[in-house]
């Protein structure tokens, strides 16, 4: 064992070389000691759900990887489709309001109604389809979760 002293800063009481001789208790009270302090484990359920694998199947065996192909391959039709589908609808928007020209002669506040609408009419569609597909994808993952816990 080596003769390394067990506090790391120096006390004033140690005197002016704040190092306390090998084998000498410190003057003063010893500080209390450190605790970690952690939030709770809110996955720990869903990691022993996890844990367990597909329909009663050990973990990294075929079922469990098809379920877990066909999940990874519905998210990704599903976001190409949500996607695809906000850009056609944000295209169909803004070309009837081009295709329009009573909201270029329409002013309000100085700007052209045109404009405003542009500026501010894609955010409801873009709240709207990010809603619709939150719901859609949490739907997938129960579905998925399902057949994991079917056995």
């Amino acid at each position: 064992m080596s003769d390394v002293p067990d506090r790391l800063v120096p006390d004033a009481a140690d005197g002016p070389s704040g190092s306390t001789p090998p084998g000498a208790t410190p003057a003063g009270p010893t500080p209390p000691a450190r605790v970690r302090v952690t939030a709770p484990r809110t996955g720990a359920v869903a990691a022993s759900a996890r844990a367990r694998g597909p329909v009663g199947a050990s973990p990294g065996s075929e079922p469990e990887s098809v379920y877990v192909r066909s999940l990874i391959r519905s998210q990704l039709r599903l976001g190409v489709t949500y996607a695809a589908g906000f850009a056609a609808a944000t295209a169909l928007f803004v070309l009837a309001i081009v295709l329009t020209p009573v909201f270029d002669d329409t002013f309000v506040w100085g700007v052209p109604l045109s404009w405003l609408l542009l500026a501010v009419g894609v955010y409801p569609l873009a709240i709207t389809v990010g809603v619709l597909y939150a719901r859609a994808a949490a739907r997938n993952e129960a579905r998925y979760r399902a057949l994991t816990e079917a056995g």
